[in-house]
């Protein structure tokens, strides 16, 4: 009993510190769909046609799109409408979020989203390295590098040939000064990608991070 009320308690508590949070952001949806369709538009191109989604987006209930998108993905589709909602809450902590708290409460609502998908698909899961990789950046967002390591190189190790987890560990290494690191996974990434904007961006940038301007040597004095 202590244990069913403790479970109360928790679920309750944390449904009302995302109510008062959710004061944070501006134009907080209604309480019947639970977003805006701005936030939607934001989404993958699947989502409306996820769970939960489809009721409530215009089109969601088409059903040769669902068709389409089952075909595409699998049965791992059905859990997927939880991948949107943690891209939304993704993208609510990093967009519009207006206090430190509200970020990372919004940060730490989406890895629970990515968790039940990553829980409930095959491990073979078209998606799973997508996935993975989302939540790596959200781990290493809250602070929790090691895990969120570890979620970028798990989804190296299940597609070695998807780009954006090394961009990820790129990223992490050029935030700790660690830019040989950082060239390393970045040219890995470049060597699958080489055209990618994003990369070569990166690229551009880490170059001119690795620039250090020294200043310019004295004239010798003239010994005469």
């Amino acid at each position: 009993m202590k244990v069913i009320r403790f479970a109360i308690f928790v679920s309750v508590s944390f449904a009302f510190a995302g109510g008062v949070l959710a004061g944070d952001i501006p134009g907080y949806p209604d309480d019947v769909t639970g977003y805006d369709p701005r936030e939607v538009a934001l989404l993958p191109p699947f989502c409306p046609y996820t769970a939960e989604f489809r009721n409530h987006v215009p089109g969601g209930d088409n059903r040769a799109e669902m068709d389409r998108w089952y075909a595409t993905m699998g049965p791992g589709f059905g859990a997927m409408h939880h991948y949107c909602w943690g891209l939304m809450k993704t993208n609510r902590a990093l967009l519009l979020a207006r206090t430190p708290q509200s970020k990372r409460f919004y940060l730490g609502a989406s890895i629970g989203e990515f968790d039940y998908v990553i829980t409930n698909v095959q491990p073979d899961f078209v998606m799973l390295p997508e996935i993975l990789t989302r939540k790596g950046q959200n781990l290493i967002r809250l602070g929790k590098n090691r895990e969120g390591l570890e979620q970028l190189q798990r989804a190296i190790e299940l597609k070695s040939d998807y780009w954006p987890p090394y961009a990820a560990l790129s990223d992490y290494y050029k935030s700790q000064g660690d830019l040989a690191k950082a060239r390393g996974f970045l040219e890995k990434a470049l060597a699958i990608a080489p055209d990618a904007k994003p990369l070569t961006t990166r690229l551009a940038e880490l170059d001119s991070a690795n620039t250090t301007k020294k200043p310019a040597k004295k004239a010798p004095a003239d010994s005469n």
